[in-house]
């Protein structure tokens, strides 16, 4: 059958590519409008992209299923995703905390032009002149010699400074972000958010139109919006919030993606006037949690950014030795926040991201000048330690991935459900737990192949293969240069017999396997 079809077309055919980045009316018009010949040079690198990954896939799962039985593959780029995994559980198990404390003390001050005081509570960052970091009060004996030279002390305001802080809107949604505000703020999956976001890309059939879709294209690395989609946006946000919440131009955001290819738009409504609260009743709940959350972050992407008045007061003793500081901040200009509060757009409100966290000190502290006297009051002495770094959630898993361009946007979500299937890792309360079968896995290859395990291989390759896609390089060529390195360390791995594997495993996982033992108690009698 399959035969029968080659060729079916002729060579009297012309065959043409059209574009298109929206499931709507109009983007298809328009793309149906301008075709283009297919560009045998992206044809080149999606070969050479397949080609790799089958070589590395076919090359090392054999040897996998021989060395190690009960794993059941490895592959270019999901060894590398779990590599940082396994990486990151060996740092948890290294790691030793170390115990600081913390000095915060609580003063009474007298302003000058208030017959009330002020209570404040303020943390210790000088000390006999030198500025503290967080583990320069290593014991309790420190911490109670600072207290007790505390309560010996007058102390007055030595410095009031008041400064603005801008921040501006974030960046428009691609693949990977879209992925990572859905799992902290949804608490979807990879595979769960790109499904939601597949429907939504897809379309629906509105009541008053076509069947039309709702967000441009899911699986992108771009960051640009089209003038055209930006202006109306923009145009939207002067009539809902006021002049004043959009910017004099079209805000453009440049790409800080490793070797992002751009070829499509960054993920927003396909129409910025359907608002969130129009879809309520006709999209399911999650569709219309994921909507929300693009619609928002598309209407926040082309608005003032949120201006916020910070005051900072240092109290010091009169040598000026050991100073204390406190600082409070106050919303002064909404900006782009307004639109995570509108919840006759969005049918909910979400909370700015910190913004007002220490706004009801502020009128204490603007009340403070310079020399007002300060008396401690109680003096709160805290025992911490230091924390490991913490595991990857699928999520942060894939912001790694992304800052050091490995995989692509269309691989993510694919790369944790093979993770997940595969038992190499497990999710528990959302944080990717590696298995010990992944950790094996991660061993043999790092030890036996280095370089797919490195990090900077996946990532190489990928500026590679985007050489090939802009015609710079040949693709078989790229091909057999690989292929000449990588069937040698296939040969090299077949060498290994299976005990010479597990010993090697066994030598690494000693701390795991045999935790109370020392190395005599292991032999055997």
């Amino acid at each position: 059958m399959l035969e029968q079809q080659q060729d079916v077309l002729g060579s009297h055919v012309t065959v043409a590519r059209v574009v298109f980045h929206e499931i709507t009316e109009d983007a298809i018009k328009n793309a149906l409008m301008s075709p283009r010949y297919i560009d045998m040079d992206l044809v080149n690198a999606y070969l050479a992209r397949r080609s790799l990954d089958y070589l590395i896939g076919f090359g090392i799962s054999p040897l996998l299923w021989r060395k190690l039985p009960g794993c059941q593959s490895a592959g270019r780029v999901q060894s590398a995703a779990l590599a940082l995994v396994c990486d990151r559980e060996t740092e948890i198990e290294r790691f030793s905390p170390q115990e600081y404390w913390t000095v915060d003390t609580e003063f009474k001050t007298q302003c000058s032009d208030s017959s009330k005081g002020l209570c404040l509570t303020s943390r210790i960052k000088l000390l006999n002149s030198k500025k503290l970091d967080q583990l320069s009060i290593s014991s309790q004996e420190e911490a109670r010699a600072i207290e007790k030279r505390i309560y010996s002390c007058q102390f007055e305001v030595r410095g009031v400074k008041r400064s603005k802080i801008c921040k501006n809107p974030p960046m428009p949604y691609i693949t990977s972000s879209l992925q990572q505000d859905a799992a902290n703020k949804l608490h979807f999956g990879a595979g769960r958010t790109m499904k939601v976001a597949q429907k939504l890309y897809e379309g629906i059939s509105l009541s008053s139109e076509q069947t039309t879709g709702l967000i441009t294209y899911l699986r992108t690395d771009g960051f640009h919006i089209s003038d055209g989609a930006a202006e109306d946006i923009r145009s939207l946000v002067k009539e809902r919030y006021g002049k004043q919440y959009a910017p004099e131009d079209i805000r453009k955001y440049l790409n800080k993606v490793k070797n992002a290819q751009e070829a499509h738009e960054a993920i927003r409504p396909t129409s910025i006037r359907r608002l969130p609260s129009s879809l309520i009743g006709i999209l399911d709940e999650d569709s219309l949690k994921l909507y929300t959350l693009i619609w928002r972050r598309t209407m926040a992407c082309q608005m003032e950014a949120s201006r916020t008045e910070l005051i900072q007061v240092d109290i010091s003793n009169p040598e000026g030795d050991m100073i204390f500081h406190s600082s409070a901040s106050r919303l002064d200009f909404k900006g782009y926040q307004a639109v995570y509060e509108d919840t006759e757009a969005s049918g909910s409100s979400e909370s700015p991201e910190g913004e007002a966290a220490h706004q009801d000190n502020f009128e204490a502290l603007s009340k403070l000048k310079m020399k007002d006297l300060a008396s401690p009051v109680n003096v709160n002495l805290g025992q911490h330690f230091t924390k490991p770094p913490s595991r990857y959630s699928e999520g942060a898993l894939i912001k790694k991935m992304e800052e050091l361009g490995i995989g692509r946007p269309s691989t993510y979500a694919s790369i944790m459900r093979v993770l997940q299937d595969r038992k190499y890792v497990t999710i528990k309360s959302r944080v990717l737990h590696p298995e010990f079968r992944g950790r094996m896995v991660s061993a043999f290859l790092s030890h036996l192949f280095s370089e797919i395990a490195d990090y900077s291989f996946t990532a190489n390759m990928e500026t590679e293969l985007d050489n090939v896609s802009a015609g710079s390089t040949e693709w078989k060529g790229l091909l057999t240069d690989y292929w000449e390195r990588f069937s040698k360390y296939c040969t090299d791995a077949s060498q290994w017999d299976v005990r010479k594997v597990e010993r090697m495993l066994e030598e690494k996982f000693l701390p795991i396997l045999f935790p109370d033992l020392d190395t005599d108690s292991r032999v055997c009698p």
